[in-house]
């Protein structure tokens, strides 16, 4: 908890109040002291209303509480809550009632961190927001027991494994030995955390790529590097000159191909990009509070299948891109959207002249963009000018052939995964059979490469307009979002149609070409775990697995040795059946920033151990192996582990370092396909240690334990 608290100007109000009750006339005595109260349980320092405005810092699990402010005796005239039970939404100030005995507000938490609570006795009112400064207090994650290392020399057992005379190298080290009467002594590196990485000096013949030891790194393109400034403000997007919590911040196609190499050094062999197409050109309200303008940065809000979102870059950039990762032996994995399209916002209908959609629009800006909330308006102030009674709408925007909408003429959303609505966006009718046109708005598009299809289902439309992608530009693979808000049977065409245009790309371009392997697919099943369903009979070759990060991630961070029951479990379960594979991840764009949780870097050094040799894939979210850390989200938790790429602090120190860390564990992993795709078997527990074997590929990995 901190508390900081800034001088009043002039007396409370309140305090005067007090002052002149019977109680203290004629005397001079202390401010009255209130606490805040978090559970019925006073959690910080007393606070004087004598001080002004004060913001306290208090840390909060995920789930409901229960928030007031009052004195230890719950009296009336210090005791602040609401004056009936309500919410308390974050980033604005709420009234309270100083007479609040009996109701509180109530706060949910959707990501445990520290938040800041701002009261202010004089009005009174109480915001909470996510806190992002560095707090006094360090949460510690919870103790692990663990076997311990005194940090000298570690023998390990062989036998069985490699015959006498055997020479070893510590990949993480470089220091060699020889194995003899069955055993090899080697002291781990002191950066390593307790580790040894044994290889044979005599190296196996490198074994061809697979999908089944995929190391993935995900990034969202626009908060990854900026390598073209003059694109950043595309259809006249705007900075909105406070927390930037959801504009457009520049990151593109060249920025990222000039990283190319710093991702090769991580092991990686195929990189993630979140949706690239023309996204809504303007924003929505974000947040229950309409705190920001919240723009479609993140990819997921189409406007135009056919296009590349200017803010990314064109055509040429997305190919020098994917020729680059080529080169360098790593794949391209498109993150694609069949489920929805975008939000309508001022500036799309401004953009594609659909102003019949619009009323009032004499109070807004030339450039509809520009517009900014005032007169006690917040950002979701912008739909006064939106007529969403227009009878145009069936006529002008998607039509109701297209899509599900809250709109005259459209088909209404349904209350299933399949026919409902993810967050508010419009559905797309991938279940109909009904043949359709192109939707009116991308039929009066001037820019759109959109053709209309003889014979075409909705479903037909979106699956040639994904794959296009994949024929004219060779992307490897998608990552499929939203998989269980679609049917089945249109995934399984997906892939089909994405294996076609990739043999196609392949053979109009065999010089650039990396193999003969098929088109790859992976689902995002929301909350999905390591289990072989129906979805791996409908074109998915891998699922992300949400159990990993939730369950496992942080205990065998702590303790190496507790991931024995995962790594044998996985191996067994997944490298038997090569039809069925996982990609597992500790951080993601909708869940949370393993880093986040404790800004540890030796915690986020030993994660690196224990995730970088789990059997199956993986998926590394951008800033895994640099600590990077949150950003304001403006009471939209996820928005929090969208921060910009920490580059700045990767000269030097210990980010650096920790980046060195990961890249080792990284290389290992890539060059030996055992580690993801091989056996298992533990061959000790003190220290612990186990093998991996694929083919002709052996390694062994020792886990001296927790340095004393």
């Amino acid at each position: 908890m901190r508390l900081s608290s800034r001088p009043a100007l002039r007396p409370s109000p309140l305090w005067l109040a007090v002052l002149a009750t019977p109680l203290f006339i004629g005397q001079a005595m202390a401010a009255p002291e209130v606490y805040l109260h978090v559970d019925g349980k006073p959690v910080a320092e007393a606070l004087t209303l004598d001080k002004g405005t004060v913001t306290l810092t208090h840390r909060l699990d995920k789930g409901s509480h229960q928030i007031r402010i009052s004195d230890a005796g719950n009296s009336c005239g210090t005791s602040f809550g609401p004056t009936e039970a309500r919410p308390l939404p974050f980033g604005t100030a709420q009234p309270m009632d100083k007479c609040s005995k009996g109701t509180d507000f109530n706060l949910r938490v959707m990501l445990a961190g520290d938040y800041e609570f701002t009261f202010n006795p004089d009005t009174p009112s109480l915001k909470v927001l996510r806190a992002t400064k560095k707090s006094e207090f360090k949460r510690q994650p919870p103790e692990e027991p663990c076997i311990s290392w005194d940090g000298g020399p570690v023998t390990t057992s062989l036998k069985g494994v490699w015959p006498d005379g055997t020479r070893l190298r510590d990949a993480y080290s470089g220091q060699e030995a020889v194995v003899k009467g069955g055993k090899i002594t080697l002291t781990p590196s002191k950066e390593s955390g307790g580790l040894l990485l044994l290889e044979p000096v005599k190296a196996a013949k490198p074994a061809p790529f697979s999908w089944d030891q995929a190391s993935v790194y995900f990034l969202l393109t626009d908060r990854f590097h900026n390598g073209d400034p003059a694109n950043d403000h595309s259809f006249g997007r705007q900075k909105d000159g406070q927390d930037e919590v959801a504009t457009w911040h520049g990151g593109d196609f060249k920025g990222l191909t000039e990283k190319l190499d710093y991702i090769k050094q991580l092991g990686i062999n195929a990189i993630w990009i979140t949706p690239m197409v023309e996204q809504v050109h303007g924003f929505i309200g974000g947040g229950e509070q309409g705190n920001f303008p919240f723009y479609a940065y993140h990819g997921y809000w189409a406007l135009d299948f056919t296009k590349i979102d200017p803010n990314y870059g064109d055509e040429e950039s997305l190919k020098t891109l994917v020729d680059e990762a080529h080169k360098r032996g790593m794949r391209i994995i498109l993150d694609v959207v069949m489920n929805h399209a975008g939000y309508a916002t001022l500036a799309d209908l401004q953009d594609l002249g659909l102003t019949d959609l619009t009323q009032n629009t004499g109070k807004l800006p030339s450039r509809w963009n520009e517009w900014r909330p005032s007169g006690g308006l917040n950002w979701h102030g912008y739909n006064q000018f939106i007529d969403y009674q227009s009878s145009d709408w069936s006529s002008k925007w998607w039509g109701p052939d297209w899509v599900r909408a809250g709109l005259p003429g459209y088909p209404q959303p349904g209350t299933d995964d399949v026919t409902g609505s993810v967050a508010g966006l419009p559905d797309f009718l991938t279940e109909s059979t009904r043949s359709v046109g192109l939707p009116p708005l991308l039929a009066a598009k001037k820019d759109t490469r959109a053709k209309a299809l003889p014979n075409a289902t909705v479903s037909d439309y979106l699956i040639a307009w994904h794959t296009d992608w994949v024929r004219r530009f060779g992307i490897d693979g998608f990552r499929a979002d939203t998989v269980k808000h679609l049917e089945p049977a249109v995934w399984a065409r997906l892939k089909q149609a994405g294996t076609d245009a990739l043999k196609e790309w392949k053979a109009a371009n065999p010089g650039k070409a990396l193999d003969d392997l098929p088109f790859y697919m992976v689902g995002e099943v929301w909350d999905h775990g390591v289990a072989k369903d129906f979805w791996y009979q409908h074109g998915f070759d891998s699922l992300i697995n949400f159990d990993y990060q939730r369950e496992f991630a942080l205990p065998q961070a702590q303790c190496m040795a507790g991931a024995e029951p995962t790594y044998a479990s996985y191996a067994s379960r997944i490298n038997q059946d090569p039809e069925f594979n996982v990609l597992s991840y500790i951080s993601s764009h909708d869940t949370k920033l393993f880093f986040g949780d404790y800004q540890d870097v030796a915690l986020q050094r030993r994660v690196a151990n224990s995730f970088m040799l789990l059997p199956g894939g993986i998926q590394i979210y951008y800033g895994d192996e640099s600590g990077r850390g949150l950003a304001k989200d403006g009471g939209v938790f996820d928005q929090s582990v969208r921060s910009d790429m920490n580059w700045q602090e990767l000269a030097s120190g210990e980010k650096a370092e920790l980046v060195k860390h990961w890249q080792r564990l990284g290389q290992f992993r890539a060059a030996h396909p055992a580690i993801a795709a091989g056996s298992h078997k533990k061959i000790s527990d003190v220290p612990y240690g186990f093998v991996r074997e694929k083919g002709e590929d052996k390694v062994v990995v020792v886990f001296a334990g927790r340095q004393k």
